[in-house]
């Protein structure tokens, strides 16, 4: 399977909603606030097959000591072949030396992260003001 994995910012709207919808992520909703909020980030990641976005990931750092990993999708029918897998590497690779990556997960991704060597930061306990009601 031929994918590109990489750091850009070149996204269309009606792509990223078709893959927020696919994964069933309430930001779908409100694609005034989630395109600015990816553009916005220090880094979006995506990942493309023939031209079609399958994948996209976005980072929030203060560019030297720690970066917040939000949002980490792939196409469900994409799923399990290791694309997110490549873009998780990619963002890792780029903020390695940082004192801290972290990330929120949940369901079936928390073993997919600590395949990634993310593990449950001490005794924290996950907390959010929260408009939605999934992600």
């Amino acid at each position: 399977m031929s994918v590109i994995v990489k750091i850009s910012k070149e996204i269309e709207q009606d792509e990223v909603i078709s893959l927020y919808r696919a994964n069933e992520w309430s930001s779908a909703e409100i694609p005034e606030k989630l395109i600015p909020a990816l553009l916005n980030s220090e880094t979006l990641v995506t990942a493309r097959k023939d031209g079609k976005l399958i994948g996209i990931g976005n980072a929030i750092s203060d560019g030297h000591l720690v970066v917040y990993y939000p949002h980490m999708l792939v196409d469900p029918n994409y799923q399990g072949l290791g694309v997110g897998r490549m873009m998780m590497e990619l963002m890792k690779s780029k903020y390695r030396g940082f004192h801290q990556q972290m990330l929120t997960a949940d369901g079936k991704a928390v073993e997919f992260y600590k395949a990634l060597g993310f593990e449950r930061a001490g005794k924290t306990e996950p907390m959010w003001v929260y408009a939605g009601n999934d992600h």
